[in-house]
């Protein structure tokens, strides 16, 4: 066992402990993915990654660092707010770039490119994997499970780029905040919900804080359903289907994490043919892990 450079990051959020936490292994070379694994696991946090050198393939394209993702239980080919606390991570222990400005991370879905967005970096949502409308069966499931009627999904979709996510919109923020859901109806589906929180139905709409959306995401947990505090995979899928469905204006920022007693902000722009997801991230730890 060594000891290793650590930090724990608090990602989407400009204070520190109103975000997500992630805990950042700054040196994962030599450790199997089982010593990953439970490492993840004993931090009872959602996620944990471990930065390594690019592969020979991932340096020759641009790639400026490799990270393996875990959350409880398995790894992750790609998460979004890990991708944006292990960067900046990275950087602020030295990490420099390839490109000025610009970080290629190697992941389990390839190589994702990150930019600096003022005082925040965004990450280039990753292509979706699964796309199109929901299966009526799992739509009518979802709200079941959610506790609301079908006819208050309005719309719905497959989200899904490595983390497996179905998308449906409810009526109303005020409706996505009262949701108590079921976890023995939800089962081991992974479920985001999005409302608005300016007025139905106007797209670009606002509410006073300038927030267009609010989004809460559900999945199986070691003990039954869990909720993510701020999840930056499902909102960059969700991006690119309400940009996409013309359900949501080009650059709008998005709230998550309210009933958790978190104030989490995802901003979002689209830029050409890329959607960037960004926010912002706050070191709480510095030290190091024995591992």
């Amino acid at each position: 066992m060594h000891q290793r450079p650590f930090k724990q990051v608090d990602v989407f959020t400009a204070t520190a402990y109103r975000g997500n936490p992630l805990a950042v292994v700054l040196d994962g070379t030599g450790l199997s993915t089982e010593a990953m694994q439970h490492f993840t696991n004993w931090t009872n946090l959602s996620e944990a990654t471990f930065v390594l050198p690019p592969t020979p393939e991932g340096h020759a394209a641009g790639a400026d660092y490799r990270v393996r993702i875990f959350c409880p239980g398995r790894e992750l080919p790609f998460a979004g707010h890990p991708t944006l606390g292990t960067c900046h991570a990275w950087l602020q222990a030295g990490g420099r770039p390839q490109v000025a400005g610009r970080v290629v991370q190697e992941c389990g879905v390839g190589l994702v490119t990150l930019r600096q967005d003022g005082e925040r970096l965004a990450f280039a949502a990753p292509p979706l994997i699964k796309s199109g409308p929901l299966a009526e069966d799992d739509v009518a499931l979802i709200a079941r499970g959610l506790g609301v009627a079908r006819s208050d999904i309005l719309h719905h979709a497959w989200c899904d780029n490595g983390p497996n996510w179905r998308g449906v919109m409810l009526r109303s923020a005020e409706q996505v905040l009262a949701l108590r859901p079921d976890a023995s109806i939800l089962g081991k589906l992974d479920v985001g919900v999005v409302g608005p929180r300016g007025k139905v139905g106007v797209v670009g709409s606002t509410d006073a804080d300038g927030i267009a959306f609010e989004v809460r995401a559900f999945f199986p947990g070691n003990n039954g359903l869990a909720e993510d505090p701020v999840t930056g995979s499902l909102n960059a899928a969700l991006a690119q289907w309400l940009i996409g469905a013309g359900l949501a204006p080009a650059h709008y920022v998005a709230a998550q994490g309210t009933c958790l007693d978190r104030a989490g902000r995802v901003h979002v722009q689209q830029d050409g043919d890329t959607i960037w997801i960004g926010g912002g991230s706050v070191t709480c730890m510095t030290g190091e892990v024995l591992l």
